[in-house]
Order: C-alpha cells, then sequence, then structure tokens
C-alpha cells in the first residue's frame, strides 16, 4: 500500500481497526480475559459499523447521527484500551503500541 495512513479513507481505517481489535480480542481471550475483551470487541468494532451506516444515511440529520454514534463507541474503546493497558493485559501484544500514545 503506497498510500500514508492519513489518505486511506475513514471506512477503510475503520475496518483495519476492527481487524486489529479482533486480533487483539482473540489474544485476551488466549489470557482468559473475558469480560473486558467482551466490551473492548463490541465497542472496537461498532466504530467501523456505524461509519458504514452513515454513507447510506437518508439525511445530513441521519448522517450525523451515525458518526456521532461511531465517535461515541471509539471513545469507549480508547477507554477499554487504556484499562487493559494499565492492567497489564495487553503488555506482550505489540500490535497495540501504535494505538497507546498515553
Amino acid at each position: 500500500m503506497s498510500e500514508k495512513k492519513e489518505n486511506i479513507k475513514i471506512d477503510e481505517r475503520c475496518f483495519e481497526f476492527s481487524l486489529l481489535i479482533i486480533e487483539l480480542y482473540k489474544y485476551l481471550q488466549y489470557k482468559k480475559e473475558y469480560i473486558l475483551s467482551k466490551q473492548l470487541l463490541r465497542s472496537g468494532t461498532s466504530i467501523g459499523a456505524n461509519v458504514e451506516e452513515a454513507q447510506a444515511a437518508q439525511s445530513r440529520k441521519d448522517f450525523i447521527s451515525k458518526m456521532s454514534i461511531a465517535s461515541k463507541e471509539a471513545r469507549e474503546s480508547k477507554y477499554w484500551i487504556r484499562l487493559l493497558k494499565h492492567s497489564d493485559y495487553i503488555n506482550g501484544f505489540e500490535k497495540m503500541n501504535c494505538y497507546l500514545q498515553r
């Protein structure tokens, strides 16, 4: 892929993030962490689903609503990732380093 990350469309970035979340979920299942991993799986994959729905919005108001939900799911996912990081569950999952700025 020759495009820079900044130039990739939002729906593609969300899809890539969902794939990463699924991979992290599998890793956490292997480590026998079931509750937080399920929460992250739901919120992390919901981001892209809402962005996709927004692409077929029936009105500007509908588009804004779907994108707003995607934003809220992204904030929730950030919370679960931070919680998993600070509780040392994802220390061995190297692919998350680019998402763990704080």
